[in-house]
């Protein structure tokens, strides 16, 4: 009787050591959102609707940023122009009248 106790209590064991396991991956599942992914693939028209709102908000952000940045290196061209250094003087003279001039053809 004693060697089926030790048998039951080995199984216990056993089946607890794999209760906490299958319990952990659960809670790692949950936390890694797997259903909610798995949704989102079984709805394609709202993986299209989410991805066409990122690239269009990855767009204006690329184009604000670049807009900021162009006009932060123009800004500076014209304060090195102001300068006057014999070489890049000129260079960044032509640089900014060429911008300026783009500026002033094209009205929106």
């Amino acid at each position: 009787m004693t060697d089926e106790v030790k048998d039951m209590s080995a199984i216990r064991r056993s089946m607890d050591l794999l209760d906490r396991r299958l319990m952990k991956v659960a809670e790692d599942m949950e936390r890694s959102q797997m259903a909610e992914y798995v949704d989102l693939l079984n709805r394609p028209f709202s993986l299209i609707w989410r991805n066409l709102l990122a690239g269009t908000a990855r767009g204006v952000g690329i184009a604000v940023g670049f807009t900021f940045f162009a006009a932060t290196i123009v800004y500076v061209l014209q304060m090195l122009g102001a300068l006057n250094l014999p070489i890049i003087g000129d260079y960044i003279a032509d640089i900014v009248r060429i911008v300026q001039h783009q500026l002033d053809v094209k009205t929106y």
